[in-house]
């Protein structure tokens, strides 16, 4: 009883102090209700302990006579300690955590593009290469610099993430490398693609899968220009949505720990790849293949099995089970998060201290094609979520214009705008717009209650029916500016539909429901109804705000959003190539996967209209940000940004750029001499 108590009081205790900020707002009289009824067992546990005749062992007889009256004081402290710690979070707040985040990320942008674009000469490359990677630059670097500045790449310095991605392939021989992508690229079954590089031309291999090979096609028009630079090798690429390789956490480490000692600096470098190379990349013989590496877990949950064995044994992701998908996990976000604002990008995508994703996200919930592996294998994918090994490249999505940025051309004649045209921010629409299909994953049993999408049409739903509300966040309460003092916020039950916000949602799923199977798809139906027809994708630019959303994979509209004038409101499992050199809050507004900051992210940018506060009480009044707390102007301030940046770092050049370095680092993984070349 008394340990029960104890650990009761301790949970309670941490539990309020980790989410002492004004979010979510405290429950006030249920909770001390609550704990008085706690401390109210523990007591009648110890008075009548005291006093019964009853039968007790001689450790219980010791404990009871002994126990001081004190005790009832100490436990009368603790009560009010805990009821103190509750009431101090205050629902107040003296700024808008908005504003904080985009100084802070113009301050993280600028501190980064300073060290990413530091050299102006080969030699200084080359000199903070070695600074940097504690390594040589691999052969062919030289010919990657003349590469990159003839089409004015920006970024020469920050390449991390192709360190990070091949640091643990550096444990594994080069013939092991070789032999492992040979492997995989035999069996059809693995659903990978073959690229073959032989001296400096690339082409396809055998057993593409008719409706992937424009994947393949785009990898070869992406590397055509620099092949001749490159060495001759095999390469491997995962022509599914979903990742492929995850590998246990110790042995990730481990793998690590090998690559940091790897090729360093003490060893001697010769600027020329070995001589023997196509000789040591055997042709395929298609009439020995080995039992697959890869198992196929799709339709099922694989959070357990596979999404967080990257994360430490003693992290929540590993220990912990969420069992009542329906409550907000405010641990589970309070380390990446500013009350309901995600602060911190980085952190955000990593599953080992958020337990409820597994119950978030249709690629942990039934994703539609999973083979993967426990084994490093060298597998090249467009995206992944943290914590797997594969090696991620640009995406031909995106360099082939699968979806693409093209607006009506402006026109002086402000009656012939065409039907698509990309007005100014000001003119468009004050709508927070979303189309799509439920391709997240393969919902059965009700899965599709949880996963982001639908989670994201069904926060936008006034009416909610009785399917979904049982398995949804009740609808959290919107930062607005106080009723009565203008210059601070607090939180309000004000519902997102009110005409009080100046905005319009407008999110909803298009043609069909998709990827389900049994109830779940008349369910969906019911609940979702009416689906639009699909519109032309040039038809967003006419609204303010975006929302970018995953499907099975990465969403491959984000870079045409950025492109474009309008303001993306992003929420991402995946990520890409792009990811460190973009950053959150300067170039588009972050949201995190359980949505709850969405109406208060909104609410800050759209503000409140007819002087509105909480439904039926006392108006908002003039906020910091001008009328009703409006701040139209920082949102067109990240639209231009986002908009300018992505016109920089994130063109087609730049894809190739990336795509040229990491070829040359992976040519020399997989070279029998690479701890003897470099350049």
């Amino acid at each position: 009883m008394l340990v029960s108590f104890v650990c009761t009081y301790v949970i309670g205790v941490s539990t309020s102090w980790v989410n002492r900020s004004s979010f979510p707002p405290s429950l006030g009289g249920s909770t001390v209700i609550s704990l008085i009824l706690l401390f109210l067992g523990a007591g009648t546990y110890l008075y009548f302990g005291a006093l019964t005749d009853r039968p007790r062992t001689q450790t219980q007889r010791r404990f009871f006579a002994r126990m001081p009256s004190s005790l009832y004081t100490l436990l009368t402290f603790l009560l009010v300690l805990r009821i103190i710690l509750e009431f101090s979070r205050s629902s107040d707040l003296n700024y808008h955590p908005i504003d904080f985040l985009i100084r802070e990320a113009d301050q993280q942008h600028n501190t980064w593009l300073r060290q990413a674009s530091a050299s102006r000469t080969l030699r200084q490359a080359t000199d903070e290469y070695r600074r940097r990677y504690d390594r040589h630059p691999p052969p062919g670097f030289d010919k990657w610099y003349d590469y990159a500045t003839t089409r004015s790449s920006l970024i020469i310095d920050d390449y991390d993430s192709i360190f990070e991605n091949l640091l643990p392939f550096w444990a594994l021989e080069p013939q092991h490398l070789r032999a492992r992508t040979r492997e995989i690229l035999l069996d059809p079954w693995n659903e990978v693609a073959e690229v073959s590089i032989r001296s400096g031309k690339a082409e396809i291999g055998p057993s593409v899968l008719p409706t992937h090979r424009w994947m393949v096609e785009g990898v070869l028009e992406m590397l055509g220009n620099f092949a001749e630079w490159l060495p001759d090798m095999d390469l491997a690429f995962n022509i599914n949505d979903e990742s492929r390789v995850a590998v246990p956490y110790h042995t990730l480490e481990n793998y690590r720990k090998i690559g940091m000692r790897a090729g360093r600096l003490e060893v001697g470098k010769s600027p020329e790849w070995s001589s023997n190379r196509a000789d040591t990349w055997r042709p395929i013989d298609e009439t020995a293949i080995p039992p697959s590496r890869f198992e196929d877990h799709s339709f099922v949950n694989n959070f357990y099995s596979y999404s967080s064995i990257a994360c430490p044994p003693s992290s929540p992701a590993r220990r912990t089970r969420i069992w009542d998908p329906r409550i907000l996990c405010t641990s589970c976000f309070s380390p990446h998060s500013i009350g309901p604002f995600l602060s911190n990008w980085t952190l955000s995508a990593s599953p080992c201290h958020q337990p409820d994703l597994a119950n978030l996200h249709g690629f942990y919930l039934s994703p539609a094609a999973f083979k993967t592996a426990h084994e490093l294998l060298p597998v090249f994918s467009q995206s992944k979520p943290h914590g797997y090994a594969d090696i991620l490249y640009p995406s031909p999505w995106n360099y082939m214009d699968k979806v693409k940025y093209d607006p009506s051309p402006p026109s002086d004649d402000p009656n012939d705008q065409g039907p698509y045209p990309d007005l100014p921010f000001a003119e468009k629409e004050n709508t927070l717009f979303w189309r799509g299909a439920t391709s997240e994953g393969v919902s059965v049993l009700g899965t599709w209650k949880g996963m982001t999408r639908q989670r994201l049409i069904h926060l936008s739903t006034p009416n909610l029916t009785s399917s979904s509300s049982s398995s949804s966040f009740s609808q959290p309460p919107i930062l607005l500016p106080h009723p009565t003092h203008p210059q601070k916020y607090t939180y309000q039950p004000l519902s997102p539909f009110t005409s009080l916000l100046n905005f319009t949602p407008s999110l909803s799923l298009v043609s069909h429901i998709s990827r389900c199977g049994g109830p779940d798809c008349p369910d969906q139906a019911t609940e979702f109804a009416p689906l639009l027809p699909p519109s032309d994708f040039q038809a967003h630019w006419r609204h303010k705000f975006l929302v970018d959303v995953d499907g099975a994979g990465f969403s491959g509209r984000f870079l045409p959003f950025l492109q474009s004038g309008c303001l993306p409101f992003k929420a991402a499992l995946f990520r890409e190539w792009w990811d460190g050199r973009v950053t959150a809050w300067r170039h588009f507004v972050p949201l995190d996967l359980r949505l709850q900051g969405v109406w208060s992210t909104v609410a800050y940018f759209v503000g409140v209209g007819g002087g509105g506060g909480a439904e039926g009480g006392a108006g908002a009044g003039e906020g910091a940000g001008g009328s009703g707390g409006a701040h139209i102007k920082e949102a067109e301030t990240i639209a231009e940004a986002g908009r300018a940046w992505a016109a920089k770092v994130l063109r087609k050049e730049d894809m190739e750029v990336y795509f040229f370095r990491l070829l040359l680092e992976w040519g020399r993984l997989t070279d029998d001499r690479r701890d003897e070349i470099g350049f």
